[in-house]
């Protein structure tokens, strides 16, 4: 798109923040924000990211620019954190200088979407490198596997193989895990190091720091539940 044509696009300020659709499981919520909380701490010293959860984002790539696609979740790199201070209403490409989203995030629910079909083909006109499909439930009526990473190669998307997935343009990799939450064993998106290794929740690594104290106190013949 032309300078000139920018000029005409809408603003954030003018634009709808979400297309307004319910979630159809806590889930949709609940998964992407554990993703984002977990990136507050693995990134908590850059200030050059921003992850969105449910929320628009405007492109000029489609038949509308006033049209979004609203992710469940998507992760931007090379912009502010805080746009000019200040936390966005929507994400609005033509405003985060052409920066459009690495990574996007769909969890299929109990209502056949589009996920494999009309998104997918918007992200990849988009541009976004890669497309996460998450369904832990419904993956045999979809004919498709629970967990799918797609890359953006010579313009179109592949399936990739190996969980969890290293993401070098992104510096982190991404798949699933069994832990707890809420007091309740839960599957879980979760983010991974170049070696496999989970990064784990401050709460989670305060809670193996003392297993790991306890462990050390018994081997000395110590009884850690006297000392804890």
């Amino acid at each position: 798109m032309l300078p000139s044509e920018l000029k005409h696009l809408p603003s954030s300020e003018e634009l709808p923040c979400s297309d307004d659709t319910p979630v159809d499981n806590e889930d949709q919520n609940l998964l992407p924000n554990v993703l984002l909380f977990l990136l507050n701490t693995i990134w908590a010293e850059r200030m050059d990211w921003y992850f969105g959860v449910d929320m628009a984002v405007y492109h000029p790539t489609g038949e509308n620019p006033r049209i979004p696609v609203v992710p469940d979740a998507f992760l931007s790199i090379g912009v502010e954190r805080k746009k000019g201070g200040k936390s966005r209403r929507s994400y609005v490409v033509w405003e985060e200088k052409g920066v459009v989203p690495i990574l996007t995030l769909e969890i299929v629910s109990h209502q056949p979407g589009s996920e494999y079909g009309e998104k997918m083909g918007i992200y990849q006109k988009l541009g976004v490198l890669y497309y996460l499909v998450y369904n832990p439930e419904f993956w045999q009526r979809d004919r498709h596997r629970p967990f799918e990473v797609y890359k953006l190669v010579n313009g179109q998307y592949q399936l990739e193989s190996g969980e969890p997935y290293w993401m070098p343009e992104v510096g982190l990799g991404i798949g699933r895990c069994q832990t707890v939450f809420g007091n309740l064993p839960q599957e879980q998106l979760a983010w991974f190091d170049q070696n496999g290794n989970r990064y784990l929740s401050e709460a989670e690594a305060e809670r193996q720091q003392k297993e790991r104290l306890a462990a050390r106190l018994r081997a000395l013949g110590e009884d850690p539940d006297q000392l804890l």
